[in-house]
């Protein structure tokens, strides 16, 4: 038995034109090599799609090769992540699911308020799938702590448990703080757990649990991720005799070269001087280049770096795309932010609170002036509603920010 484990492939993650593609390449060039690996079925395990309407030319390429992959009687089981469903929990890939594209691997039925999945058996290798989708906010949570486990973990064969939720006991490093599942809510005694959601891929062994794998993206989905894992993968599991070899198969779509400067007690000439050095005598053929700068400024302000001639340098030496990250360079004609928080929404409310009263608004209270940039964050945080059109969707925009602001736009 051989099988490829794919997850977060988030198909339509970039919306820059030069990468908007990527992501669908790398899929399509992940099927092709399970097709030279004799794969028996193909895992997704979660946020195939990043998000639940794709573009017509991502969905039209995706359901071609899908269906290029059941002519050649490979099976493909998904479960749903988070970025694959709609505010009102729709998802595309109900649509795959009934041209017979795939197959959703999360059924079950509800049994005294408890969860009771059952299993999707594939027919030429024998093999027990079942899982848990993934959903905004840990909502997944709950599925996992209603699940009947006795007769997930009593049934004898090979069997794979799919999820897409963070594992607490292995979150990566610099990951701590992510919301997580704890392994104890997994249900035991399966041959392998084929894991999505956390980018990067892990292997684990767990007594009483058996292999435990994370993918990682099938192509990396922003910055630090281009600039830390360089290109995605997927795992190849075949099963010998009674042991399980996993070996992770790198999916290059574009090459990856990474400059960091520390900018500390610099000048932005010696800053612009530093860049210069490291793409000297280099050629950038299909590659993406990350410039990644930090530290205090000795003289000057990070707007004032001519980014615009050196990305032009780099383009001329053949570069795909070039992209910079200059968060956490400071100046030193800038007074710094401190902020020290554990949540998305602490951090915004101690941006809004390090900001208030900066502009001056008769009869606002520092308070009044809090709670209102709240309400229009929360407004403007709206998402087209399922079906709803353009024209409906800005119309609502703008009465629900006349409302919060009292007056007529």
């Amino acid at each position: 038995m051989k099988f490829a484990h794919f997850a977060d492939v988030h198909i339509g993650s970039w919306r820059d034109p030069r990468l908007a593609n990527a992501s669908t390449e790398a899929f399509l060039k992940s099927a092709d090599m399970c097709f030279e690996k004799n794969a028996d079925f193909i895992l997704i395990s979660g946020d195939f799609f990043n998000t639940s309407l794709p573009s017509i030319d991502n969905l039209k390429d995706v359901v071609k090769k899908l269906k290029e992959t059941n002519d050649r009687g490979i099976p493909v089981y998904a479960i749903a992540g988070s970025h694959d469903f709609s505010p009102t929990g729709k998802t595309i890939l109900d649509v795959l699911e009934n041209a017979g594209l795939l197959t959703n691997v999360m059924k079950g039925s509800v049994v005294d308020n408890k969860l009771q999945l059952r299993f999707t058996a594939d027919e030429k290798t024998g093999a027990k799938i079942t899982g848990i989708i993934g959903r905004k906010g840990m909502l997944e949570r709950k599925y996992f702590d209603s699940l009947i486990k006795e007769n997930l973990e009593a049934e004898e064969g090979f069997k794979i448990f799919m999820f897409h939720t963070a594992v607490s006991e292995f979150k990566p490093q610099g990951l701590e703080k992510m919301d997580s599942t704890p392994l104890s809510a997994f249900p035991k005694n399966f041959s392998y757990y084929a894991g999505g959601h956390v980018h990067e891929p892990y292997v684990k062994q767990q007594p009483g649990y058996g292999t435990i794998a994370n993918t990682g993206p099938l192509f990396p989905n922003n910055f630090r991720e281009i600039e830390k894992l360089g290109c995605g993968g997927f795992y190849i599991v075949e099963k010998k005799a009674a042991d399980l070899e996993v070996l992770f198969e790198r999916v290059m779509i574009h090459n990856v070269f990474s400059i960091s400067a520390d900018c500390n007690r610099k000048s932005v000439a010696e800053v612009e001087s530093a860049i210069k050095e490291q793409i000297a005598n280099k050629e950038f053929n299909n590659t993406i280049v990350t410039i990644r700068l930090s530290g205090k400024l000795r003289i000057g302000k990070p707007s004032e770096i001519g980014f615009k001639p050196i990305f032009d340098a780099i383009y001329d030496k053949s570069a795909h795309f070039v992209m910079k990250n200059t968060s956490a360079l400071t100046s030193s004609e800038f007074e710094e932010v401190k902020i020290s928080t554990e949540s998305v929404e602490d951090t915004e409310d101690a941006i809004i609170r390090e900001h208030l009263s900066k502009i001056k608004v008769d009869n606002l209270s520092p308070e009044s002036e809090f709670e209102l940039t709240k309400k229009l964050m929360a407004a403007l945080n709206n998402e087209k509603g399922e079906g709803e059109t353009t024209a409906t969707f800005e119309k609502r925009l703008k009465d629900d920010v006349e409302k919060i602001l009292n007056v007529k736009l």
